[in-house]
């Protein structure tokens, strides 16, 4: 009987396709994958460590492998991602019952040590490019990410990524056109550009600089493509090329994810972002000119040292207005090893973070439902990707904007149809398949 193994992921985007090149690795080695850990031979957990909520997340999770393998001693544990990178010199002494742990950048590693008669618990931290040979396994065979690079060139005052996965690397322009054409040729219709600062692509190629918004169109233009999106973008480097492929093609998504971080030109200094209040909403200003039915999320930390009670109103007169489509929200919390965790001057009581929190989501929420009553009466192309999650009963598909939609109809996952939206919440739309099958893209 084949080996069995277990992953759980933590994290953003990026850990998600870190995971499906392990599955696709591990199931090359002659691994199948459990659902249950309690069955699993190897138990991996792929780490994130952006937020201190994602490392007591994952704790709690590790503790219960140790329980596992208390009652089953051949077990392995391994632990990959953001957490083990920055916990690299403490992580055995911490937790001995971990066999193996590798960075972001390791992933091939632990096909490594797993093929080895290794009878010691063994960590790999060092960069060392993309592991984009690796087989994968897709969640959805019709959606693919693809990575475009690696670690980031910024210094957030906030951020562990750069320490986590190093300095911003492109990947060649070339390779990254010929994996899109194979995977269209495999049956994928949506394509993901994933990267930590997308839009910084390929200033650091040589001998040939390449940039974002020719990448873009590139691969937008594949035959076979339907949608194409990206994340993450950084204001700081949102051009007017990039929003000219999205008006020009209709292959590019209508959605685009800007993180904010902050309304207050002092806090977003003191962030190390780049950009000051004005300039991000000159950026958003731009983007509506030539797509204006775009769809915008954002990212906004509440209770950044120093914040005070009119700079976070400043973040509150930026949010009503931009009018964003959806945000992800989050309480500051200090992060090892970043200029932001030695500050010990303004820091906010965790009372207050909680109290602008609630403030700061009634207005993103209110906002979303506001915005979302547009595409009320409109019949919009949806991708199929599968059950409703709350009524099985229903299919779940998202449109070129990004928005959930639960409708009653027929289609198989992968494929394209037409919803009329009768209803909208800021979360998500409903409504009725259409009976009039628009032309396809």
């Amino acid at each position: 009987m084949a080996k069995q193994f277990h992953i759980t992921t933590f994290g953003c985007q990026m850990n998600e396709h870190d995971s499906e090149r392990m599955k696709g690795m591990l199931e090359s080695l002659g691994y199948a994958e459990t659902g249950e850990r309690g069955d699993a031979d190897l138990i991996l957990f792929n780490t994130c460590s952006i937020r201190e909520k994602a490392d007591e997340r994952f704790i709690a999770h590790l503790h219960d492998a140790k329980i596992i393998k208390r009652g089953r001693p051949g077990t392995v544990i391994g632990v990959g991602g953001c957490w083990a990178q920055s916990m690299k010199d403490l992580v055995f002494e911490q937790f001995p019952f971990v066999d193996v742990a590798f960075g972001p950048g390791q992933v091939p590693k632990l096909a490594e040590f797993l093929t080895t008669d290794s009878i010691s618990a063994q960590g790999f931290f060092e960069f060392e490019g993309f592991p984009a040979h690796l087989p994968t396994k897709r969640e959805r065979p019709h959606q693919a990410w693809l990575q475009i690079s690696v670690g980031c060139h910024m210094k957030c005052s906030y951020c562990i990524v750069p320490s986590t996965r190093g300095r911003h690397v492109s990947r060649p322009f070339d390779e990254l056109v010929a994996e899109a054409e194979r995977l269209v040729g495999e049956g994928v219709v949506e394509i993901t550009l994933l990267g930590q600062n997308v839009n910084a692509y390929g200033r650091d190629l040589r001998p040939e600089p390449r940039n974002f918004a020719e990448l873009l169109r590139v691969v937008g233009e594949i035959p076979g493509i339907k949608r194409v999106r990206y994340t993450s973008p950084h204001p700081q480097d949102m051009k007017r090329d990039v929003i000219d492929v999205h008006a020009e093609l209709d292959t590019v998504c209508q959605h685009i994810h800007l993180p904010l971080q902050a309304g207050s030109s002092r806090i977003l200094k003191a962030m190390r972002r780049t950009y000051d209040r004005e300039r991000f909403l000159d950026r958003v200003a731009m983007i509506r000119e030539g797509v204006p039915d775009v769809a915008f999320s954002t990212d906004i930390i509440v209770g950044f040292p120093g914040e005070t009670e009119e700079d976070f109103q400043q973040t509150l007169e930026v949010c009503e207005a931009v009018q964003f489509d959806s945000a992800f929200t989050f309480i500051f919390s200090a992060r090892r090893g970043t200029e932001a965790a030695d500050i010990t001057e303004g820091l906010v009581p965790h009372e207050v973070k909680v109290e602008r929190m609630q403030r700061l989501v009634e207005v993103i929420q209110r906002n979303a439902h506001e915005r979302a009553q547009r595409f009320v009466g409109r019949t919009m192309e949806v991708l199929i990707e599968g059950p409703s999650r709350t009524d099985p009963s229903r299919l779940r598909g998202r449109t070129t904007h990004n928005k959930a939609v639960n409708f009653e109809g027929f289609g198989e996952p992968g494929t394209f149809t037409t919803v009329e939206i009768v209803s909208a919440t800021s979360q998500t739309l409903m409504g009725e398949q259409s009976l009039v099958d628009l032309a396809l893209r």
